[in-house]
């Protein structure tokens, strides 16, 4: 186990604070471990390990407490008589009915600080959501970065090489357990074909009540071997007609947002950054773990320019910025990231092995007449920087603690 300071940092000022932490992610992202490293923090500051009350709703020991009204008797029963604050993990608590009612009576009635987790991005948009309106501060968690990976890969594998620990996270993408796991190749396959299925049985399917599961899995499908390229609704639908298939692609869009709201998929909109706005046509989607799409579709080698961004995407996500794609007529930049008061713009690359893919990847920032910074990674190893726009390494450019 890691110690991931970049979400403790993000968390530890609310911490005491009478606000309810709220993390989630896609289904064993860490979010169950970071609940962890909260505790031992607060341990090692010198709370006492009985005033933290633990509940994981995905324990079968746990069913008779599925309800607001159970759950609140539960809880009530262990902090009527306490005096100090209680420090209350509630993980996976969507499988509660109402809980928003629970834990917003617990919040008010006790002197306790409560941490939950959760799989699904509209933990919190339903109308029951009301009753925690402006009480709760919500942290996303993804699966490893690069440099989480390199770190627990070098402590299972000591002195192995940046260059070959990313060829393994290539293919065994992010996700925490495999390190458990020895980060065996067979082993991580198995385990991450488990986990697809069950973000897709669980936190799809059953969340979102789907009775044609084959269509599902046509649409999923379509859009792992189609990360990183431009799609919509409609051209899914056309293409399933092509197979027989008929749908409409209001219930294909439906499909698609059910997949985002399990983190399964995150979708990229278009800005056009001539005329200023965002395009609401032929969107892009990316992965929550590339790691995934090895296990289960298999190509990530023979895909590796789609991988390759979908890592960077991911990564500048996890680093705050918010993503869209860059539109200039009919040219793209593949990633505009803003957060705050800064942008950066990035080209993704394999390799510029060729003077056309050097102009390409460099040619299309003409049209970009700001001062912000501009990248283009591959995975050349020799600089080759010009008129102003970076050539990065992509395994370093990773790796670096800031870009701008």
């Amino acid at each position: 186990m890691i110690k991931r300071e970049k979400y403790l940092n993000q968390i530890r000022p609310f911490i005491g604070k009478d606000l309810v932490k709220v993390l989630t992610g896609i289904r064993r992202c860490g979010k169950s471990v970071m609940l962890q490293l909260i505790r031992l923090e607060l341990i090692g500051e010198g709370i006492e390990p009985d005033r933290f009350l633990i509940y994981n709703f995905e324990d079968m020991r746990l069913v008779h407490l599925l309800t607001a009204e159970a759950l609140h008797r539960e809880v009530s029963s262990h902090l009527s008589s306490r005096n100090e604050k209680t420090f209350l993990f509630f993980d996976e608590i969507q499988e509660v009915e109402n809980w928003e009612k629970c834990v917003n009576s617990l919040r008010v009635e006790y002197d306790c600080d409560i941490f939950i987790t959760g799989s699904n991005a509209t933990l919190l948009s339903g109308e029951l959501a009301t009753y925690l309106a402006g009480r709760y501060v919500e942290f996303v968690i993804y699966p490893f970065s690069f440099a989480e990976f390199i770190e627990l890969y070098s402590s299972v594998f000591p002195g192995t090489a940046a260059s070959d620990a990313f060829s393994h996270y290539l293919l065994l993408g992010g996700m925490p357990y495999l390190a458990q796991l020895g980060f065996q190749a067979e082993a991580a396959k198995i385990y991450l074909q488990d986990l697809y299925n069950s973000v897709v049985l669980k936190d799809i399917i059953s969340r979102n009540e789907i009775r044609n599961i084959d269509l599902l899995e046509r649409i999923i499908t379509y859009a792992f071997t189609n990360i990183g390229n431009s799609f919509s609704a409609y051209s899914i639908s056309r293409y399933l007609l092509s197979e027989g298939r008929k749908i409409a692609p209001e219930t294909v869009l439906n499909y698609l947002d059910y997949c985002t709201q399990a983190y399964l998929i995150h979708r990229v909109k278009r800005h056009d950054l001539k005329g200023k706005k965002l395009l609401t046509v032929n969107e892009k989607y990316y992965l929550a773990d590339h790691g995934i799409r090895e296990a289960v579709f298999g190509s990530n080698r023979q895909e590796i320019n789609l991988v390759l961004e979908n890592i960077v995407y991911m990564e500048l996500l996890r680093r705050g910025y918010q993503v869209t794609v860059g539109q200039l007529g009919a040219r793209e930049i593949d990633f505009v990231g803003k957060k705050q008061n800064e942008t950066l713009y990035i080209q993704v690359a394999y390799l510029l092995a060729s003077p056309q893919t050097v102009e390409r990847e460099f040619g299309v920032f003409d049209a970009v007449k700001d001062n912000f910074p501009k990248f283009v990674l591959s995975m050349d190893e020799m600089d080759m920087s010009q008129g102003g726009i970076h050539h990065v390494n992509l395994r370093d450019f990773l790796l670096m603690p800031s870009w701008i």
